[in-house]
């Protein structure tokens, strides 16, 4: 069985490393977003899932913050929130990432998307936020396009991969919607990064077997439905 690749999630709004439930801040903060990425790390993470909610939610921006989460700790960094235009991009890969995730709310503009998928290839991934079939991008307002539709101008483009997440269940600890990903499997060649539900290490092992690349894990861990080393031994992590 291949390896699924964990991500936990660090959100950052006014400096401070916090929890979500369906794209709304929790209350109460877990503090620096440096020392949850090195526990992180101590714990064997190989990647982090680093967003900017302020920039997101055009509110402001943390990004010298997360430059230093980059600068200074030594796991891969997956860079989102905000991303929604060519020098967004650009500004964010400038910070170090291994990646950065364009928003869905770029998808509007889906020619300046595949544009940017020709042009930086696997340094981004394309962030599909779903609500049923439709488009539904957090920190933004109404749907988007037709989930499908989208996906197969990006497959056409050459998308390397897209990080998908079912919008309903987004911080609700409510497992993920494997359903919807077997879907998008079917439709692409992209490597997919699961979002959105995780709930347990059963949820951890079924993304397993579905053999996409990775899952985000954020709430659950953060709540201590489960410990970060026993999700990644279940996602076969230690065994690569």
């Amino acid at each position: 069985m291949s390896v699924l690749e964990l991500l936990p999630a660090i959100d950052v709004t006014g400096g401070q490393a916090v929890r979500l439930s369906s794209g709304s801040v929790d209350a109460g903060s877990w503090g620096s977003p440096i020392d949850v990425a090195r526990s992180f790390d101590e714990a064997g993470a190989r990647w982090v899932h680093l967003v900017d909610l302020d920039l997101a939610f055009g509110r402001g921006e943390n990004s010298e913050l997360l430059a230093r989460v980059i600068r200074e700790t030594p796991v891969r960094v997956e860079l989102s929130g905000g991303i929604t235009s060519r020098a967004a991009i650009e500004a964010g890969l400038a910070m170090g990432p291994e990646r950065v995730n364009v928003a869905t709310q770029a998808l509007a503009r889906i020619d300046d998307v595949c544009e940017a998928v020709d042009s930086f290839g696997e340094r981004v991934a394309v962030c599909l936020d779903v609500r049923g079939d439709r488009l539904a991008a957090r920190g933004g307002c109404g749907e988007g396009g037709d989930v499908w539709e989208v996906l197969r101008v990006l497959n056409e483009a050459g998308v390397a991969r897209v990080v998908v997440t079912d919008v309903t269940r987004d911080g609700q600890m409510t497992g993920s919607n494997r359903e919807l990903l077997e879907r998008v499997a079917d439709s692409t060649d992209a490597r997919i990064i699961a979002s959105g539900g995780v709930n347990s290490l059963a949820d951890i092992e079924a993304l397993r077997a579905l053999g996409i690349e990775g899952a985000i894990v954020g709430k659950a861990l953060y709540q201590g439905a489960f410990t970060l080393a026993d999700a990644l031994a279940v996602a076969g992590c230690e065994e690569d």
